[in-house]
Parts: structure tokens; sequence; C-alpha cells
């Protein structure tokens, strides 16, 4: 089974259109949700290199963010619900882009480095899974193209996944 990640495009919107597919490929015949978690973080940072410093996942346990398969420097591992971006973006069960974390009142600055988020969280039959996290080192790095685009890979993620919340 081939498990790469072709990209040929540089527009954000092809390098989407061109990797959910391969996405999707490499998470259908899988139902771990660790497993699938671990793709989809990987795949998307090697779409995206230049753009996305960190990608990863915080899952829901036990009321609190704890964090799961990423790619990146080292993150924080516990985020509170309602705290920060993550946390945010988890209590009102809604998409995130912040433009210049600087500006966001309580954002927790795992890396010093980053300048832009955005969270996509992850629901399935009313209930939080957790929450996809992507940060950059330039500002502005997201937008509702990016939001467009995560929150497919993620219905389609949480649709084929086997996990604490099926």
């Amino acid at each position: 089974m081939e498990t790469g990640i072709t990209v040929t495009r540089h527009e954000k919107a092809e390098v989407y259109r061109e990797i959910i597919p391969q996405i999707q490929s490499l998470i259908a015949g899988e139902s771990d949700w660790i497993a699938n978690l671990a793709n989809v973080s990987s795949a998307l940072k090697y779409a995206f290199p230049d753009r996305i410093s960190w990608v990863g996942f915080y899952l829901m346990r036990t009321g609190e963010l704890v964090l799961g398969p990423f790619q990146g420097k080292p993150a924080c591992v516990r985020i509170a619900s309602g705290r920060g971006v993550c946390g945010t973006a988890a209590k009102e069960c809604r998409t995130i882009i912040v433009p210049d974390v600087r500006a966001y009142p309580g954002h927790i600055a795992c890396d010093p480095d980053s300048r832009s988020e955005i969270v996509v969280p992850m629901p399935r039959d009313g209930k939080l899974l957790g929450v996809l996290d992507l940060d950059s080192a330039t500002e502005e790095s997201f937008d509702e193209v990016d939001s467009k685009h995560l929150n497919d890979i993620i219905e389609r993620l949480v649709a084929v996944s086997a996990h604490p919340g099926k």
C-alpha cells in the first residue's frame, strides 16, 4: 500500500484539493483512531512545510484536552476547557482562526515562535472528541480556505475511525 503524500500544487486551495483524496485513502482502510490521527497530522505537515510549524490533535479526556498525535516541537500536554485557543474552540465547539496569537487574550504560548493558529473541533454525535490544532510562524497564515478544508478532513476522519467516542 502506498502511504506517501504527493503535492504538486502551490496555491493553498489546490494543495488541499490534492491532498484530501490522499488523506481519504490513508484513513479509508484503517479504523484505529490514533493511527489515523497520526497520519493526518503528518500529511498536513508534509503538505504545507513552509506554512505549518506545528500540527496535531488534542483529545478530550475527563473534561480537559490532552495532547495526542502531532508533528512539530514538543507541546503543552494538557489544556483546560475554555483556556487559550484550543480550550476555547473546544468549549464553544467552533473553529477559531487567530491571525496574530500575540493579540489573542489568554493565548497559551507552547511555542514562542508561533504567530498564527487555527483550531478545528472534532464533534461526533453531540460529543466533543477533541480538536485539530495548526500553528504557523507567520502571521495571518490561516483563513476560511483552511477552515473549509480542515473541517472537511475532520468530518471524514471522525466518520471512519473507531475511537472512545464511538
